[in-house]
């Protein structure tokens, strides 16, 4: 895929107007992938976000993304060129029925995923990523974890600790929606294929896993491979990034139905419409993101 050239020139140009810098999840279309400054996972580009010079940072992603960015940098314009790409996880969960679950069970640290809105971050004991989940959890005194919203990582990451559970009955569409029968038939085709799943898939479909990795946990898996077979449980726009670092191996998707609509709405005219007239901002209000920035600091500061 090759993105209008013409286009390209003119983000080119407004980009080094506004000083702005462009950030790209690993799941959006190819020909945005091909304007980015960096690519990566949500909390990875916000945080690159909050140390690079540019006054403006354009989230190619989705709201509860650029939430984060503007919570890390409240200095900076953030931009969203696809002002209505959501999170059906993220509104699983409100800050209203947060509270009020919270009062139901004093003594639990809640830990609350980063695939969540700023409101519900602010109500959190401590943030985490699908990489660090695991950890984070292992991390905190408590026995007793109120985890927010995605019952899949959160299934997972109570198998790896050990510790008391209460889940948030919420779910990732497009991962919850891949099914052990999706891996066995893609095994079916490609015996030797090794399986990379990600925790937001179900727990059926991670014991058929060879490795559970987050998408940068992906990316990094398969650098030292050449020549293989790999079959890729997550959101299928995951194997443009892939494919291109990785051309030798032969990527397949779980399942081809698993796309989040979302994630694939931002086209390169939406971007240069955002530079041009500085629309789509997205601004925590500053009471909440000093709440929820105490959330992900101490996330961070686990390194």
């Amino acid at each position: 895929m090759v993105c209008d050239d013409s286009v390209f020139q003119r983000i080119k140009k407004l980009k080094k107007k506004r000083d702005a810098v462009i950030l790209v999840h690993n799941y959006q279309p190819g020909e945005i992938h091909q304007i980015a400054d960096f690519v990566g996972d949500s909390l990875e580009l916000a945080r690159l976000a909050a140390k690079t010079p540019a006054e403006v940072i354009v989230f190619c992603g989705v709201h509860f993304m650029a939430e984060t960015a503007s919570i890390l940098s409240p200095d900076k314009k953030v931009l969203l060129p696809a002002v209505n790409a959501g999170c059906p996880m993220a509104d699983m969960v409100t800050p209203e029925a947060l509270a009020d679950l919270k009062q139901e069970l004093p003594g639990y640290a809640v830990v609350t995923y980063v695939n969540s809105t700023a409101a519900v971050k602010a109500l959190s004991d401590i943030c985490c990523t699908s990489a660090n989940a695991v950890r984070v959890v292992s991390s905190l005194e408590s026995n007793n974890i109120l985890f927010v919203p995605d019952r899949n990582l959160g299934k997972y990451v109570q198998s790896k600790t050990g510790k008391n559970f209460r889940l948030w009955p919420g779910y990732c569409p497009v991962h919850d929606g891949i099914t052990p029968a999706h891996i066995l038939e893609c095994k079916n085709s490609y015996p030797q294929a090794k399986v990379i799943a990600h925790p937001e898939c179900r727990m059926e479909v991670l014991e058929l896993a060879d490795e559970v990795l987050s998408t940068g946990g992906m990316v990094k898996y398969c650098r030292d491979k050449t020549g293989v077979d790999i079959i890729v449980a997550t959101d299928a726009g995951m194997l443009y990034r892939l494919k291109k670092e990785n051309p030798s191996v032969n990527f397949i998707p779980a399942s081809i139905k698993a796309t989040c609509k979302d994630m694939q709405m931002t086209r390169l005219l939406d971007v240069e419409h955002s530079l041009q007239e500085m629309s789509g901002e997205v601004k925590v209000p500053e009471a909440v993101r000093l709440q929820a920035y105490r959330a992900v600091e101490r996330m961070v500061e686990l390194g």
